[in-house]
C-alpha cells in the first residue's frame, strides 16, 4: 500500500489549502486515516483522524479551521485548512490503517509528507 499526499505550499496567513492524500496498491479495507504533522524542532502531532463511517477527530489546535474528509471509493482523504496561521507551518504527512484480512489488526502505512509554510 503507498499513500500519496499532494496540495501542501506557501501561502500567507489567513489564506487557506487543501490537502489530498490517496493509497493505492493492493487494499483490502482501510479504516481509519489521519493527518499528522511536524514543525522543526517539535514532536509530531496528530492533526485529525476520520473513520471509515466518517467520525472525525481533531486537534483543539485546529477546531473550527480544518476539516477532515474522505471519499471511501477512492481511499483518499482531504484535509481543507483554512483560516492558516504561522504557527501551521510544518510538513503534513497523511496516515492509513489498512486491514489484509477482516479478522486482524490493521497495518499502518504513512505517506510521505507535504511541506504547509504560512507567512505571517
Amino acid at each position: 500500500v503507498q499513500l500519496q499526499a499532494s496540495g501542501g505550499g506557501l501561502v500567507q496567513a489567513g489564506g487557506s489549502l487543501r490537502l489530498s492524500c490517496e493509497a493505492s496498491g493492493s487494499i483490502f479495507y482501510i479504516g481509519r486515516m489521519a493527518w499528522y504533522r511536524q514543525a522543526p524542532g517539535k514532536q509530531r502531532e496528530l492533526v485529525a483522524s476520520i473513520t471509515r463511517d466518517y467520525n472525525t477527530n481533531y486537534a483543539d489546535s485546529v477546531k473550527g479551521r480544518f476539516t477532515i474528509s474522505r471519499v471511501n471509493a477512492r481511499n483518499s482523504v482531504f484535509l481543507q485548512m483554512n483560516s492558516l496561521r504561522s504557527e501551521d507551518t510544518a510538513v503534513y504527512v497523511c496516515k492509513a490503517d489498512h486491514y489484509s484480512d477482516p479478522y486482524g489488526n490493521p497495518e499502518n502505512y504513512w505517506g510521505k509528507g507535504t511541506q504547509v509554510t504560512v507567512s505571517s
